[in-house]
């Protein structure tokens, strides 16, 4: 019997290898050493007396035979069986069981202390449930009746079926332990390729929400710059002026989505706004892009929708807010309860030291809309 760690890293027959690979297993190679060597120990053992005695030759080279396939079945069976359904583990045991009831026909009742490695093979099968503990219980109540049958006193009857549960359920529990390791590792690899699924998705989401927008208003507006070289040199000069700008941006956007951070963006807040909004009941009423906001201004109007929408959502009770941007200024207003319970916050005190420092004006009241209002102009 082997007590040798199998574990390894690889998946299972059962997520998709043929049988080459489950053999080539690396917690298959483990399994391989210490099955082997106590094949080795009690095989090499138990032929070695069988040549000693009187038994005829050719019965000798069949026993022989038999249990090389035997062990060999023993050694390979387990591998295959990891990661495998009930169905296959259960025919694969046959296949063994099978094999090693062929020496009873030679050996009798001595055969059966083979049925300690057939109830190891068992154990390293993995079976789900009871199904292991049936299996290791069967050999080991077949055991002490074999040796009742043969006129064996009952303290020597139990010698046999006490190794066979013994090493069957020590082993069964180590299956057990080294399958979970499996699936683990198997629900770590798709763990990860669902993350790398998902950043795959993000960055495709994002390119498309962030530059679809900017680059069909890049493409009208140097068409129409195209235009006025002839007819309106200033107008064009303006236009490519603006085409400059918003080619910034989206430079911007697009190294900042590549690297997986965008930190604070107009582009991204107006999503995030969309959905932490709607998410709190309040409707939003928001601008599709904010192409028309200068690359300077993006991370500051970015700050402001971001605080501005936090105090909505957390302090205002507002049924419906609205954000208006511009090139220059940003507002938000909502029909919450105003100004009495949203301006004193400390987030607000951080984000008038923050358009202080960009030259930009902060302004908090009230909103027509009956709530609160904040505007930054640039």
């Amino acid at each position: 019997m082997s007590c040798s760690n199998p574990t390894g890293t690889g998946p299972g027959p059962g997520a998709g290898t043929d049988w080459r690979s489950a053999l080539a297993e690396p917690r298959a190679r483990r399994w391989y050493i210490g099955a082997g060597v106590a094949a080795l120990l009690w095989g090499t053992g138990a032929w070695t007396a069988r040549m000693v005695d009187d038994t005829p030759v050719l019965l000798k080279l069949a026993i022989g035979a038999n249990m090389v396939a035997m062990f060999v079945a023993y050694t390979a069976l387990p591998p295959l069986s990891w990661g495998r359904t009930v169905r296959f583990k259960l025919a694969a045991f046959g296949v063994l069981l099978a094999v090693d009831l062929l020496l009873f026909l030679t050996l009798g009742p001595e055969s059966s202390w083979t049925w300690t490695f057939v109830a190891v093979a068992a154990a390293m099968q993995a079976y789900p449930g009871p199904i292991g503990y049936y299996l290791i219980a069967g050999l080991g109540v077949s055991a002490l009746l074999l040796q009742l049958a043969a006129g064996e006193a009952l303290e020597q009857s139990l010698v046999q079926p006490a190794i066979i549960l013994s090493g069957g359920l020590m082993m069964h529990a180590f299956g057990r332990q080294t399958e979970t390791v499996r699936q683990l590792r198997n629900a770590q690899n798709e763990l990860a390729a669902l993350a790398v699924a998902e950043e795959r998705n993000r960055v495709a989401r994002d390119m498309h929400d962030i530059l679809g927008h900017s680059l069909t208003v890049i493409a009208v507006k140097a068409e129409l710059a195209g235009r006025l070289i002839a007819i309106a040199p200033e107008k064009a000069a303006a236009e490519v002026a603006q085409l400059e700008d918003l080619a910034r941006g989206a430079l911007a956007d697009v190294r900042a989505t590549v690297s997986g951070y965008r930190g604070v963006n107009i582009s991204s807040e107006l999503a995030s706004a969309r959905s932490a909004l709607e998410a709190a009941g309040i409707e939003p009423q928001l601008p599709g892009a904010a192409d028309e906001v200068p690359a300077k201004f993006r991370e500051l109007f970015g700050w402001v929708l971001r605080e501005a929408v936090t105090n909505v959502v957390r302090h205002s009770g507002a049924s419906r807010c609205t954000v208006t941007l511009g090139s220059s200024a940003i507002q938000i207003d909502d029909d919450g309860r105003g100004p009495a319970g949203n301006s004193g916050g400390g987030g607000l005190r951080g984000l008038r030291e923050r358009t202080a420092a960009h030259g930009a004006t902060l302004s908090l009241g009230p909103s027509p809309m009956g709530g609160f209002r904040v505007r930054v102009s640039a």
